[in-house]
């Protein structure tokens, strides 16, 4: 049970929701000829790969077994073909073997390389490609924001969930984000709230290291865990950082422990071609450096033995909860503690969770949810202050942490300026909270480019970056006047847009 115990809680859903109704009526503009090309490319590509997997030696193996009633869509029949192997997979708590993408993906064979592409190709045609072309509507797509849905009071999607369109995987995502296309004369941007619930969880337990990481940008948290967990004496590759901050800074602070960090990270070493800043291997590395006895058993029950994996990983975490973070860790036992003895909590931003919760529930909820109110906030501001200015740009849709813009071209520096005022600087009055600052990063697709091709553009105080000046920056001690002045002075006229490109 989520309630607001303010009358600011109440009227930030309720001010909200009335926002995002207006978010989904512009819609999001959708290129249709390329989703329908993309259905039929998914498609051949899923027929075609299927077939080849069908002329493989596992395949016959696995007909073999089974016979008729050989499944490749069966998990558990494709799990007992790799242990016959000889694959190591993560099981249940019941005993049988994962065959999830997640379990899989430390496989290294070819066939399951193939087998999860297919897979991920079969979901991408029914799940994104398909379930876009289904809601859309005139080109154009209204998907669906929730406020009602989530206990955090976190939002949710639907119809289809814009929120979970792939963008890791750039295979999978090129065929589908090149679907959201800007309108004409328009530019597809996100402004993303910097490591957001990060910030958000030091107003809460004021750790004093934490809150370094965050004021000082000379210190790199996700730089120094790397160097700790890796033994990399300082020099720590980007790709290596990268890893870290994914598989365990923030999978630490989300109630992960030391046995699943040590499996994903021990693995994505070979996945991603990890290497020391010499181009070593790093599984040999390690290996160097007193890791010579492999990754462990993994056994919860027993104590990892000395000079495996998961013995380093299990003192890391020790490291980082008793030494480096130590008020974090305490606040984080103290304030389960107390969610025990009252059966509920409190956010800062005025509302009550009640109800029986898991731990790392008890301690994540509280940050999810006030984290994502402050983004909730801000695109509240923006889709009013965009109104009552009668711009052309439009907020289209939000992420949980950035807010999702189709941005008319020559409003773009000062929509731009305001955004970032808004979510890093009037929000302060709205959360006297915040004890450390909020920062925004920006991501642009080029002009005539669709969602997939958005790159991150150094946005700062005093310059334009994209202003009509031919891209020259020019220096301004106040960003929004000097924006509303150059569109003066070059004489742009707003022209409507006719019905077609709304």
């Amino acid at each position: 049970m989520l309630k607001p115990t303010t009358k600011e809680a109440y009227k930030l859903l309720h001010e909200g929701t009335i926002a995002l109704s207006a978010v989904e009526a512009d819609g999001m503009r959708i290129d249709v000829a390329h989703l329908k090309s993309a259905i039929k490319e998914v498609d051949s590509i899923i027929k075609t790969k299927t077939k080849e997997i069908h002329n493989t030696k596992i395949w016959k193996r696995w007909k073999k077994k089974y016979g008729p009633d050989a499944n490749i869509a069966s998990g558990q029949q494709l799990g007992d073909i790799l242990t016959e192997m000889g694959h190591e997979l993560p099981k249940t708590d019941k005993g049988t073997v994962k065959t999830d993408e997640e379990s899989l993906s430390s496989v290294d064979d070819p066939f399951v390389k193939e087998y999860l592409r297919i897979k991920k190709h079969e979901k991408l045609k029914t799940t994104y490609l398909e379930g876009v072309l289904a809601e859309t509507d005139n080109g154009y797509l209204h998907p669906s924001f929730n406020l009602n849905r989530v206990v955090t009071y976190r939002s949710s999607s639907s119809n289809p969930n814009f929120q979970n369109q792939p963008v890791r995987d750039k295979e999978i995502a090129h065929f589908i984000r090149k679907s959201f296309i800007a309108r004409k004369g328009h530019v597809i941007g996100e402004v993303d709230y910097s490591s957001v619930e990060v910030r958000v969880a030091a107003c809460y337990h004021k750790d004093p290291q934490m809150l370094t990481y965050i004021n000082d940008p000379s210190t790199d948290m996700h730089r120094d865990m790397a160097d700790q967990i890796f033994m990399l004496d300082h020099d720590v590759p980007k790709p290596v950082r990268q890893q870290t901050k994914g598989l365990f800074v923030f999978a630490q602070f989300y109630g992960d422990y030391y046995i699943s960090c040590a499996r994903s990270l021990w693995d994505c070493m070979v996945q991603h071609k990890l290497t020391s800043s010499d181009g070593t291997p790093m599984r040999d590395y390690v290996k160097s450096m007193g890791i010579t006895n492999g990754l462990g058993e993994l056994n919860p029950k027993e104590k990892p033995k000395r000079g495996t994996w998961e013995r380093h990983i299990q003192e890391v975490e020790n490291d980082f909860w008793n030494n480096r973070f130590g008020v974090y860790g305490q606040w984080r036992k103290d304030h389960f503690k107390e969610y025990l003895k009252k059966g509920y909590f409190d956010m800062y931003t005025g509302f009550r969770c009640g109800g029986i919760f898991k731990r790392n529930n008890v301690i994540n909820y509280p940050v999810q949810g006030a984290a994502f109110h402050c983004l909730l906030w801000s695109l509240t501001r923006m889709v009013h202050w965009l109104k009552k200015n009668k711009m052309r740009t439009k907020v289209i849709g939000q992420i949980h942490d950035s807010i999702v813009f189709d941005f008319c071209i020559q409003e773009l520096d000062e929509v731009l300026a305001k955004a970032k005022q808004v979510m890093t600087e009037d929000i302060k009055k709205w959360a006297p909270w915040l004890i450390v600052p909020l920062d925004v990063e920006v991501e642009i697709a080029p002009n005539g480019g669709s969602w997939f091709y958005k790159n991150e553009i150094k946005f700062e105080d005093g310059y334009s970056y994209f202003s009509k000046n031919k891209g020259k920056q020019v220096e301004a001690t106040d960003h929004i006047d000097l924006c509303r002045k150059m569109r003066k002075d070059h004489k742009i006229t707003l022209k409507k847009e006719n019905n077609n490109e709304r």
